[in-house]
């Protein structure tokens, strides 16, 4: 029977980062949601995975049942929650997972955990290494919300799944974006500006993995060019969240990555 632990801890900047823990293992799990998600996010693999895995899925701030007097909505920023978790739960060995917005939160805070990440996982997200967020567009997302938060939360939602596919899920997740804060979804969007998604690739120091689905495509080789242990696999009629639109699937091979991650080091 899988029984999760819940926590707090504080961020760097002092906001208080709830999580949940559970399962056994040589390896650790970091999960970390996308933007306007939560830990819930993760809950088919926090049940299923508790036998194989030491595994943690936190609320990063703003989000979920974590704080929301945060100044400055960045990555780094959020980042900085997940290493505030990995600290309160002296996590080693860690394969850090992150859907969206948490593919390169998760790059910040591998650079961050030198010496305890094995690895980063993407799920969903990391498709084009070589990219720089440009302030304007940051600049114009957060006027949009600000402007209509339901129809751009219902905008977004519709572009993360194939058309007709997954209503129920959908439903779900629209709900959990629209439970959000305007002003922070706003300013989460304004903090995009500038981020340099190739840098951060650069920097992680670890092996990087993808496991996304086909609504964009993966520039596998060019990714390569910056970080050269890169690789994904892609789900053919996936969505967005194929963690829990296709759970047995993906934890398999969720399962086999990290497993090929743990036997690179101990080869190594």
């Amino acid at each position: 029977m899988n029984s999760q632990q819940e926590g707090r801890t504080s961020s760097a900047d002092g906001v208080e980062i709830a999580y949940s823990h559970t399962g056994n293992g040589l390896v650790s799990l970091l999960f970390i949601h996308g933007g306007l998600a939560s830990r819930a996010f993760w809950a088919p693999q926090m049940e299923a995975l508790a036998g194989t895995f030491r595994m943690a899925a936190l609320d990063l701030a703003g989000h979920g049942d974590s704080g929301r007097n945060r100044d400055n909505w960045t990555i780094p920023a959020f980042a900085e929650d997940v290493r505030a978790v990995a600290d309160a739960l002296d996590l080693r060995n860690v394969v850090l997972v992150g859907n969206s917005l948490g593919g390169a939160v998760a790059l910040d805070a591998a650079a961050l955990l030198t010496g305890r990440t094995m690895g980063v996982v993407g799920v969903d997200t990391l498709h084009v290494a070589e990219a720089a967020y440009p302030a304007e567009e940051a600049k114009a997302r957060g006027a949009a919300y600000r402007a209509d938060f339901r129809g751009a939360c219902a905008e977004m939602c519709r572009a993360l799944f194939h058309p007709g596919e997954h209503l129920e899920l959908q439903a779900w997740a629209l709900k959990t974006m629209l439970a959000m804060d305007v002003e922070i979804v706003a300013r989460i969007m304004e903090g995009f500006a500038g981020y340099d998604l190739g840098e951060a690739f650069r920097r992680a120091g670890v092996p990087i993995r993808a496991i996304n689905g086909d609504l964009w495509p993966t520039e596998i080789e060019a990714n390569r060019k910056l970080a050269p242990d890169f690789d994904a696999v892609i789900l053919k009629g996936a969505g967005h969240y194929p963690m829990l639109e296709r759970p047995d699937e993906f934890n398999r091979i969720l399962t086999d990555v990290v497993n090929e991650l743990a036997g690179r080091l101990a080869l190594g």
